[in-house]
């Protein structure tokens, strides 16, 4: 099993009364970093398996320091907030800016790897997809023809055993 983090930001607050009273701009608004939507997905890969530099400057950093345990702990397969959370690969958090929070959701996302034998074409990678969409239990299937592998996603306590995936195909 591997493992992706999404982070989305689920809504940004103001409190303007705040602002007025303690900050140098008392006019500041809301975070210019995080659009309510925003998602970001980080995958560790042999070229990179640290995020320690805020994803190449793409996120704020006391927003990073507020969630990054959390994405840490789900690249690595481990449970964000056992018994806290409803799933425990999830999380809900927000940035430290008390005038103006950011509230993230963040979820780790766990799929298997299928090595695929004789893709040689657009038409196999399609039809290799289909049949893995197919098998009880899976959510989503990304197939990488450039590397002969499928990336099957499949929801909590529903993973198809890899005999399964590999039977399809």
């Amino acid at each position: 099993m591997q493992h992706e983090c999404r982070i989305t930001v689920l809504e940004t607050k103001v409190f303007p009364e705040y602002q007025e009273k303690y900050l140098a701009d008392p006019k500041s608004g809301p975070c210019p970093c995080f659009q309510k939507g925003d998602t970001f997905l980080l995958k560790r890969t042999a070229e990179q398996d640290d995020f320690y530099h805020l994803m190449n400057g793409k996120f704020c950093g006391e927003a990073w320091d507020a969630i990054s345990r959390y994405v840490y702990t789900a690249l690595q397969g481990g449970s964000i907030m056992h018994k806290w959370t409803n799933d425990e690969r999830m999380m809900i958090a927000c940035c430290n800016d008390g005038t103006r929070p950011v509230i993230f959701k963040i979820e780790r996302l766990d799929y298997l790897v299928v090595k695929i034998e004789g893709m040689v074409c657009g038409k196999c990678a399609e039809k290799v997809q289909a049949a893995l969409a197919q098998v009880p239990g899976v959510k989503s299937v990304t197939v990488r023809l450039d590397r002969n592998w499928a990336e099957v996603f499949a929801d909590k306590g529903q993973e198809p055993e890899v005999s399964a995936l590999t039977a399809a195909v």
